[in-house]
């Protein structure tokens, strides 16, 4: 198949789109991606797609969107059927080629194990790419990408090795997505924007999370080996913004009362708001200072009329 391939960390091949200067003459699709197509010819079972020098790529019919004509552009996700043959479909899998995910075991076989992914063919990972024996019905953390000599999708749990090494280009406070990768002594590492390794301190941990979840974090510091700290919460000036609107509205909708004060224990604030008692007292000094809020001597806070 004619695909063009580029290092993106030095330690993963992925699919490349090809150069468009002179002498380009057909598009190549990318295999385990989503690809624009345009439709060519329509058969019994379903419609033929151009994949330039790739050929025609079959769309079963069970994946035909309605009133598609001759000549329309559908996108498309392009993976292998069960004959290792480039195949179509417009169902949306829970990851494409180059993409950490949270995957279920669907079954276990001689070779390694299958996951399902969201489309009807499983995503191969066979042992050599686990870190212990994969079981049935169990959730892992894995990067998909198209192994080098078979030309096969694979994923591989070892993610470690698919994870960039370069500096990561955020700052203190930039929000970033995340996704749950593993619980430690430390806290959970995460793995951050799809590419970088990250880690959440149990300190910070003002709420329950779990491997495979996906959150939105910021980051606290970026270490000088590259790796990343993040926090849940907003930082600085803005957390205090943020959490100070959250307060004023717990204040709208509890009868313009809350019985807890800046003198209150954390594990109450942590338990009922989800952040740290130095959020919470900024928050109370923010809507103090505000006109907004006066503070009881029972300890506790009431909105001003």
């Amino acid at each position: 198949m004619g695909m063009t391939y580029k290092k993106r960390t030095g330690k993963e091949m992925r699919p490349e789109s090809p150069s468009t200067g002179e002498g380009t003459k057909e598009a190549q699709v990318l295999l385990g991606a989503f690809n624009r197509l345009r439709v060519v010819k329509r058969v019994d079972f379903g419609l033929y797609l151009d994949g330039g020098q790739d050929g025609e790529i079959l769309l079963p019919s069970r994946y035909v969107p309605q009133d598609t004509r001759i000549g329309d552009e559908i996108e498309v996700f392009i993976y292998l059927d069960q004959d290792e043959r480039l195949i179509a479909t417009t169902e949306r899998p829970l990851a494409q080629v180059g993409d950490f995910a949270f995957l279920q075991c669907s079954w276990v076989n001689e070779y390694g194990a299958f996951l399902d992914w969201g489309l009807m063919k499983d995503l191969f990972c066979p042992f050599r790419e686990q870190k212990m024996r994969m079981e049935k019905g169990k959730g892992y953390i894995v990067h998909v990408h198209i192994d080098e000599e078979s030309y096969r999708i694979m994923a591989s749990a070892k993610v470690e090795r698919y994870l960039n090494d370069a500096p990561p280009p955020y700052q203190h406070g930039d929000e970033v997505p995340l996704l749950v990768w593993q619980k430690t002594d430390l806290g959970f590492k995460v793995i951050v924007g799809n590419e970088y390794a990250g880690l959440v301190y149990r300190d910070q941990l003002f709420t329950d999370i779990h491997t495979g979840d996906r959150l939105r974090g910021f980051v606290d510091n970026v270490r000088p080996d590259g790796k990343i700290d993040i926090t849940l919460q907003p930082t600085g000036r803005r957390a205090t913004t943020d959490f100070a609107d959250t307060l004023l509205t717990y204040l709208h909708d509890h009868d313009g009362h809350c019985d807890l004060g800046d003198k209150s224990d954390a594990a109450d604030i942590t338990a009922r708001f989800g952040v740290s008692k130095k959020t919470f007292k900024r928050a109370i000094g923010d809507l103090y200072k505000r006109r907004l809020i006066t503070i009881l001597e029972d300890g506790g806070i009431k909105l001003n009329k």
